[in-house]
């Protein structure tokens, strides 16, 4: 049955869970987030330890906030582009959930309201300072949602778009390492730790956006700007290639600071190499559903980089 059909008789909270299939599937996010939000505080409380040659230790209500807080943010990130990219959806892509009625931008926008408002209470109980890194967050997206008030240029310039929509990434990880830092009472950790951690976020979240926009020839669909139709399956790969190669040297300048370099190298040396394999085959059979692996292979780095560099060192 198609999702047009589905949409019909969908009621209450069943509406909301073929939305949330749909558009911002928790079991497959889930996974990611939390190593995310984990990698931020674990790697904050290893900064924080070697500041002061203390053992590292990470609370429990840091980890339960910076995980529920970076779930509710990347949501109203989807939010978001519902909102900016809904006249593109009506004609390009009406199967979607608000264009077919399933669920409105209003209902949607009342959502991202109500998160917003937990997010807050919980910076608030954890360590009122949150505040302000949960209004940088907050105060980027919002930039983000109106297209920088420079919409039509923007869509003439798809790097631009890459590059200024993943600074959102270094901010939300900015969020979540402090709520290590600001709920144990100090300030950011010295040196140049923190940097090389945001600076190498900010690349992963390159290579997850580019990793999901490679399509094989049969899966582009006209009025869907993907990085493979813009640029070339060839040249996207490459891309993709470069911005996890980048990622690598920021996280093992990073994994450096805690004593965790062999640990990241290994990981990610691991996974580099097996998406080297799976972008040759792409580039050599373009069979359709072959671009999936490439967008699999990018969130299986994420979860790598970030236990890697925060979560394992941490425990071993």
């Amino acid at each position: 049955m198609t999702a047009t059909a589905d949409a019909a008789p969908a009621r209450g909270l069943s509406r909301w869970n073929i939305y949330q299939r749909e558009r911002f599937p928790v079991l497959a996010h889930g996974p990611l987030i939390a190593a995310f939000s984990s990698g931020a505080v674990c790697y904050s409380a290893q900064l924080r330890a070697a500041a002061s040659s203390a053992r590292p230790s990470v609370s429990v209500p840091s980890l339960v906030v910076a995980f529920m807080s970076c779930l509710l943010f990347f949501f109203q990130l989807r939010v978001s582009d519902e909102f900016k990219d809904h006249e593109e959806d009506s004609r390009w892509r009406p199967y979607r959930p608000v264009p077919r009625g399933l669920v409105t931008l209003r209902e949607l926008g009342w959502l991202a309201v109500a998160s917003a408002v937990i997010q807050l209470v919980a910076a608030l109980w954890l360590a009122p300072p949150l505040v302000a890194p949960l209004l940088l967050v907050w105060g980027y997206a919002g930039l983000m949602t109106k297209e920088f008030w420079v919409k039509e240029w923007l869509a003439r310039h798809p790097f631009t778009v890459l590059w200024s929509h993943m600074l959102i990434m270094p901010l939300i990880d900015l969020y979540a390492t402090a709520c290590d830092w600001l709920a144990a009472g100090s300030g950011s950790p010295p040196g140049l730790g923190l940097l090389w951690f945001l600076i190498a976020s900010f690349f992963n979240g390159m290579v997850v956006e580019v990793g999901r926009k490679i399509r094989s020839p049969a899966d582009e669909e006209e009025g869907v700007q993907t990085y493979s139709a813009i640029w070339g399956p060839r040249r996207a790969v490459i891309a993709w290639f470069t911005v996890m190669t980048l990622t690598t040297i920021f996280a093992l300048l990073a994994a450096h600071a805690v004593g965790a370099t062999w640990v990241v190298l290994g990981i990610l040396g691991v996974i580099f190499l097996v998406a080297l394999i799976e972008g040759s085959r792409f580039l050599a059979a373009k069979r359709p559903g072959q671009g999936k692996r490439i967008e699999t292979l990018a969130g299986v780095w994420t979860i790598g980089m970030y236990l890697g560099v925060g979560v394992v060192p941490l425990l071993f």
